[in-house]
């Protein structure tokens, strides 16, 4: 069984940025017990549903082809506690992608207000793990789809994210990742509110 810690996409910038949301509700078993008489939101999952916004960003951006995994947080800040009925408002930007990696950073905002920043650095793992099912891209591709990105989301050519666009014979996508390849890295975009 695998968890998702968010509910859905509403941005979804191929290669630079997303944005997701999680609903709070008392209904999740973990609020049961994190703590009893006072549910809060365990801070763990809250990074794990910023790393999942980031790490499909990361997937998505090299065409489910490299496998991904969480290598490191080099900050984590939290400002407040997520409460049930809260709407956690969860943002990634991509900051640079290389072969490698690549490092995100990713915030939480709740009713319009800062409650999280935490910076990520995701490995890309060697050719030993090509063949391992946990790496499957056909599931990753069937996350972005039941988490709306394809809905919401932009490819890097700021045309619509199609999901098709994954499907063997299409190298549109494989040109915008070589061009981006060539630069090294990606440049963060512009500065966003939320």
């Amino acid at each position: 069984m695998r968890w998702y810690w968010i509910d859905r996409f509403v941005e979804f910038e191929s290669g630079r940025y997303a944005k997701a949301v999680k609903s709070v509700s008392l209904s999740e078993d973990h609020l049961h017990d994190h703590f009893p008489g006072y549910p809060v939101m365990p801070k763990s999952l809250i990074i794990e549903g910023l790393a999942q916004t980031g790490g499909l960003l990361v997937w998505e951006h090299n065409r489910f082809r490299e496998k991904v995994i969480l290598a490191k947080l080099p900050k984590v800040r939290f400002y407040s506690e997520a409460l049930p009925g809260d709407t956690l408002v969860y943002t990634a930007t991509m900051e640079a992608i290389h072969d490698a990696g690549a490092s995100v950073r990713g915030t939480s905002h709740r009713d319009g207000v800062l409650h999280a920043e935490v910076e990520f650095v995701f490995a890309h793992l060697n050719a030993d793990y090509q063949d391992k099912v946990l790496f499957e891209p056909m599931m990753y591709r069937w996350m972005l789809r039941i988490l709306r990105a394809f809905d919401v989301g932009h490819a890097a050519d700021g045309g619509p994210l199609l999901e098709s666009a994954y499907e063997a014979g299409d190298d549109a996508p494989d040109r915008a990742a070589a061009s981006q390849s060539e630069q090294g890295s990606i440049q963060p975009s512009r500065s966003r509110s939320s």
